[in-house]
């Protein structure tokens, strides 16, 4: 699916198969990871949007591009779609010496869609809580308890 609409509140935004493999892979680190990814995907946040402000293409391009990788690395792929989208217009207005006003409805989006991504993740690690995330198989077919 090219370039989904990120503000569709019955998109998944997590990628069970992939999530469950990172954590398999990272262990009992796993809960801390996802603390230091909530942490530093805030600031990320915070940066890319100064940036927006600022009118500053050049300073967007690496939170951006941490957080497209980090994103996809715990299997929020729909996060990772959209800081690559920004990731990459950045990088096209650096080229073209142009303000990033293009990106500013991605930009707008990304707080809304990473405090979602963050909840879901938060309940699917929190073993007190009942698993109603919004998490998709990846034949993304099958969703799992969207709410």
């Amino acid at each position: 699916m090219e370039n989904p609409d990120i503000t569709d509140p019955g998109l998944p935004v997590v990628d069970i198969e992939i999530f469950e493999k990172t954590r398999a892979t990272m262990g009992a680190g796993f809960i801390k990871i996802i603390t230091y990814f909530g942490e530093d995907g805030g600031k990320a946040v915070a940066e890319i949007e100064a940036a927006q402000r600022e009118g500053n293409a050049a300073r967007m391009v690496m939170p951006a591009h941490t957080m497209k990788s980090e994103a996809r690395q715990f299997g929020a792929m729909t996060l990772g779609d959209l800081t690559e989208r920004i990731e990459t217009g950045a990088r096209r207005c650096v080229e073209h010496q142009e303000a990033p006003d293009e990106l500013l409805v991605l930009v707008a989006a990304l707080k809304p869609l990473f405090r979602r991504t963050m909840e879901v993740l938060e309940r699917e690690t929190n073993p007190l809580v009942r698993r109603r995330g919004e998490i998709r198989s990846a034949a993304g077919n099958q969703s799992f308890g969207r709410i």
